[in-house]
């Protein structure tokens, strides 16, 4: 089993921008990892305290992932951290090494892992 990392940032509190960003954050990180929806353990989500108007796990059901276990929580607050982010760690069975997981951040959530990006 290995972890994926992702996040993605949106522009406003809005359920179908929130939901437009995670279905792509999750299409790109199944996409680059070359991984079925059957092979996710589980799918954990963090959003910043000013995201509000929906449930980032909520894009994962409307994209299908009707088996895979979801959890949403709220993100930490750090003074002058990124606002309107969502996180997501996926636990995927897979053969692959560490070194060979592709990590996704999109928009300017690109700023939280630069060493991972800039590949």
């Amino acid at each position: 089993m290995q972890g994926i990392r992702g996040a993605i940032t949106v522009e406003k509190n809005d359920k179908n921008e929130i939901f437009l960003a995670v279905e792509n954050l999750l299409n790109e990180m199944v996409s680059q990892n070359q991984i079925e929806t059957e092979d996710i353990g589980a799918a954990l989500f963090s959003a910043t305290d000013d995201i509000t108007a929906a449930f980032p796990a909520a894009a994962a059901r409307k994209l299908g992932w009707e088996f895979v276990p979801l959890f949403d929580a709220r993100q930490m607050e750090v003074e002058d951290s990124l606002e309107k982010c969502i996180r997501v760690l996926l636990l995927v069975n897979t053969e692959k090494k560490q070194q060979e997981i592709h990590h996704v951040y999109l928009e300017k959530a690109v700023c939280l892992r630069p060493d991972l990006t800039n590949k």
